[in-house]
């Protein structure tokens, strides 16, 4: 890929361009970026927009799902013609039209533990934007073993929480949650209703923490620490998180062994 960029580049990425500290040397590290998205949803849809935008040089989008009605009220990546449609096939529709300089690459496949080694090989950040626990511990276990960087990110009812993981560096999901809770504890989107704008809040959260990783503000990215949304009484709080000298995903014990993660 070139290291330069061109006249309408320049003019389209301008106002980023311009920022301190981000300038053209950022915007080609921007053109260079690899990033998959994992789930085209509430959570992946704006973080997929917002990473658009910005240029990434190639976005990949998983999911195995269709569009269905009760999704539009938070999954601004499709609209009402798009009902029945693979949402990665909707999803890559709307992010070319947005910006084609982006190579956009759909699987409309579940993760799962056959297919997650290869897939995170081919990029160099995750956003994880699943809504099932037994996804998320998926993807930490095998980014951790991996080397991959990623963000996390868990949305129900008014609240929301993220948290950005370096392997080797950082603390990472597993050290704060050792492992799923009960079924019986769980709360999701599903049984329990979600606000559409909260995934808009910590889905563009997750976008800015792959943008600042691929620009090279490491040091400030959300480690170390979960930040907490609470929408309703408009509170941010964080909560720092220390990482687990007996965390299996850390110091290599865990042995993945899961074949039933979905995307949803």
């Amino acid at each position: 890929m070139s290291l330069s960029l061109t006249t309408e580049q320049i003019e389209r990425y301008s106002r980023q361009i311009m920022v301190p500290d981000f300038g053209g040397k950022g915007q080609i590290r921007m053109r260079q970026a690899r990033v998959l998205v994992i789930g085209a949803g509430g959570l992946g849809s704006p973080a997929a927009y917002y990473l658009a935008a910005a240029g990434v040089g190639t976005l990949g989008l998983i999911d195995a799902d269709q569009v269905e009605l009760s999704n539009l009220q938070r999954q601004i990546l499709h609209s009402t013609a798009d009902l029945g449609r693979a949402k990665v096939e909707s999803g890559k529709e709307k992010l070319t039209r947005l910006n084609s300089d982006v190579e956009i690459i759909p699987y409309p496949v579940r993760l799962d533990y056959d297919n997650i080694d290869e897939l995170f090989s081919k990029y160099h950040f995750i956003v994880d934007g699943s809504d099932n626990f037994d996804t998320k511990f998926l993807v930490n276990d095998v980014a951790v073993r991996t080397g991959k960087a990623f963000s996390h990110a868990g949305i129900v009812r008014w609240q929301g929480q993220t948290m950005t993981v370096i392997p080797g560096r950082t603390a990472c999901y597993r050290c704060l949650f050792k492992k799923p809770p009960p079924p019986a504890e769980i709360l999701n989107c599903q049984q329990s209703g979600i606000v559409g704008a909260v995934a808009g809040t910590i889905g563009s959260i997750q976008a800015i923490e792959a943008i600042k990783y691929i620009v090279g503000f490491e040091e400030e990215l959300l480690t170390d620490r979960l930040l907490t949304y609470d929408a309703r009484a408009m509170k941010f709080h964080t909560v720092n998180v220390k990482k687990d000298p007996d965390c299996g995903a850390c110091n290599g014990t865990i042995v993945t062994e899961s074949d039933d993660s979905r995307i949803v």
